[in-house]
């Protein structure tokens, strides 16, 4: 099967209508942005991506013009995560030195506009592959191999950028990362803990007693998985951009691909991991995750002595993050449905953990 076959327009990542409770006011935004990007012209047609977890992503279509607005969600108070002005500036320095990153256009504190501070991009126009797939997608074990080589590759990159020409030397400090992001993690936890959950206070005592001394610092995105991918639908292995930096820092690059093995499926996970599936790496084709760490150490030339560390604070980190959502969904927040059962997602998050501490290994734990 060709590469390429997946070729329909309607492969394009879709737009929806806008949940209850997270509308924008479109007169409002296009009295705001109509006197500061030139070709808007007509009040915007709005939009929301509906698949994020996260912040909130909305599609402004002026015409034939479409911009993409990013804004945090009601109830968030995680400074770093929920930073627009932050990710605005990482992207401002970033587009003209790394060429697969959306491009600002403008960023706004004025909370009276959306209702919190916002940022607007160009939009990137391709496909983002989420935990099912899009209706007539093709996805081939040539497909897969291909893309699971694609999305090695492409966190090479990052981790490859001088961040220091690209002045983002303020975004983090390498000595004491690992160490500081354990002990940031596991408080983040227990401030949003809604339940008792005996494998996730287990793992994080784990952490912190077997923390390695932090590597070399190297430009993170710290949430890299197929859903922050764009890409090409005529090409389906060929990322185009990547989304979401609004926790990107500088840091160790080897807890930066444990996050990314942390979403990470394989093939002969326990039924009960795989249903909390991230993505579609179970396809047949798709690396296995000890496979993507032979790939990665082969093209960055960093050893990664101690995956399994490595694995387990990705996992913790996801649990956390989950976490937090949950427990906005708690307190009446969101409405969103999907996040009713994100209290069991933390839960397994613990337990496959657990299971590559005690076997020793990131693959076969089943």
């Amino acid at each position: 099967m060709s590469l390429k076959e997946n070729s329909s327009e309607e492969l394009l990542d879709k737009s929806r209508a806008v949940r209850p409770g997270e509308e924008l006011d479109a007169a409002r935004i296009f009295a705001y942005l109509s006197s500061r990007i030139e070709g808007l012209g007509v009040v915007p047609e709005i939009e929301q991506f509906p698949a994020g977890f996260s912040n909130l992503t909305y599609l402004l279509r002026f015409g034939d013009k479409e911009l993409v607005l990013r804004r945090p969600p009601a109830g968030a108070k995680i400074k770093t995560a929920h930073d627009m002005a932050r990710e605005y500036r990482i992207l401002s320095k970033l587009f003209p030195v790394y060429p697969k990153v959306p491009r600002p256009l403008l960023y706004c504190e004025d909370e009276t506009i959306v209702g919190a501070p916002f940022y607007v991009m160009e939009r990137v126009r391709g496909h983002i592959l989420r935990a099912r797939p899009a209706p007539g997608l093709r996805l081939s074990p040539e497909v897969m191999r291909a893309l699971s080589e694609s999305f090695v590759r492409t966190l090479v990159e990052i981790h490859s950028v001088d961040f220091v020409a690209a002045g983002l030397t303020e975004l983090g400090r390498p000595d004491g990362y690992v160490a500081r992001q354990i002990e940031g993690w596991t408080k983040r936890y227990y401030n949003s803990q809604t339940d008792d959950v005996p494998s996730i206070d287990t793992l994080a005592r784990w952490l912190a007693e077997h923390a390695p001394p932090a590597g070399e610092g190297a430009l993170i995105h710290n949430d890299y998985k197929y859903d922050n991918l764009v890409l090409a639908p005529s090409e389906l292995s060929k990322v185009v951009a990547v989304l979401d930096w609004e926790m990107a820092t500088v840091g160790d690059a080897s807890m930066d691909f444990g996050t990314a093995l942390g979403y990470w499926v394989d093939r002969d996970d326990s039924e009960e991991w795989q249903q909390y599936g991230f993505g579609l790496t179970t396809l047949e084709g798709s690396f296995s995750r000890a496979e993507l760490l032979e790939r990665y150490a082969q093209l960055s030339g960093r050893e990664i002595r101690r995956p399994v560390f490595y694995y387990a604070y990705g996992l913790l980190k996801i649990a956390v993050i989950v976490q937090q959502i949950y427990r906005r969904y708690r307190q009446g927040f969101t409405q969103d449905a999907r996040f009713a059962n994100l209290g069991l997602m933390v839960e397994a998050c613990g337990e496959q953990a657990l299971r590559a501490i005690e076997k020793e290994r990131i693959d076969n734990l089943s």
